[in-house]
């Protein structure tokens, strides 16, 4: 029997962020002949036994191109490693108000359509915050994410578009974002992220770093039902890969910041078998094709 063929979109030649070491990650567990398929550029996907959008960072940046390409893939029934539509599902962050109408404790969130100073004005009252976060509800890696004290003015590049705005909870920095991993449904690792000094924003490239962390059960409580629900309002089963986000509120509730299905880094150097059960259900993703 051959051996199951995969295909992971990564980014752009032109894409910023070095994505070498995740690259070199993912060919040591799943193999040399693993291809890796610049996502704007996808055409014939049929010869894969499964495709897997682990490395389409960027998407955000080119929303019609991405859509049309989950449009495709579906059209031409190719085996995705998370089903296509709990993707699209999870592409825009409105998903956050489906979840909280599950009963998932999410952050506070409010979408405006065209964010302007009255929307500001009006979050504030309805979350009793000064302190706000707004960012895009189709985002990667903070782009478009900014945190406003009461008088800072709007940026420009944001003012006047769909945003969605939440309080800034102070915990970010306090204790810091943890991220629980899952790979077909069973818990992997945990990670906590932290931002750097007087910024909340917790990606290295803003000076963020993560540690290994023990997942405290109620987080894993969260987790667990936060991905039970967006499996129940998609109709998917266990998905191949997840993460999810989270912090504690000022009442030390753990409140979801974001399910990370599509194109989430898995941290596989935290995790105690070095990415094997990734590995594996991958494998066993592809190799259950037709």
């Amino acid at each position: 029997m051959r051996p199951a063929s995969l295909a992971i979109f990564c980014p752009v030649p032109k894409y910023e962020e070095d994505w070498s070491h995740i690259k070199a990650d993912y060919i040591r567990l799943l193999g040399e002949d693993t291809v890796f398929v610049d996502w704007t550029q996808a055409k014939d996907l049929t010869e894969y036994d499964l495709v897997t959008p682990l490395l389409a960072w960027g998407y955000q940046r080119d929303c019609p191109c991405w859509f049309d390409l989950l449009d495709r893939l579906e059209r031409d029934g190719i085996h995705v490693s998370n089903p296509v539509r709990i993707l699209r599902w999870n592409s825009d962050k409105a998903y956050l108000a489906e979840l909280e109408a599950a009963g998932i404790a999410t952050v506070p969130t409010r979408m405006a359509e065209a964010l302007d100073d009255a929307a500001l004005g009006e979050a504030r009252v309805a979350f009793g915050a000064t302190a706000l976060v707004i960012k895009p509800p189709i985002s990667g890696g903070a782009d478009g994410t900014f945190r406003l004290e009461r008088g800072d003015p709007i940026p420009p590049s944001v003012r006047g578009q769909r945003m969605m705005i939440q309080p800034y909870l102070a915990n970010i920095a306090d204790e810091g974002e943890y991220s629980l991993f899952y790979f077909a449904g069973r818990f992997s690792h945990a990670i906590i992220k932290h931002p750097a000094k007087d910024d909340f924003r917790v990606q290295d490239q803003f000076g963020g770093y993560e540690e290994a962390t023990e997942a405290p059960a109620l987080s894993k409580d969260l987790a667990e039902a936060a991905l039970t629900a967006a499996s129940k309002i998609t109709q998917t089963e266990a998905l191949a890969y997840a993460r999810v986000d989270m912090l504690r509120d000022g009442e030390g509730r753990f409140r979801l910041m974001e399910l990370e299905l599509i194109e989430p880094s898995l941290f596989l150097r935290f995790a105690a078998d070095s990415g094997e059960a990734f590995a594996h259900a991958l494998r066993s993703k592809a190799s259950s094709r037709g």
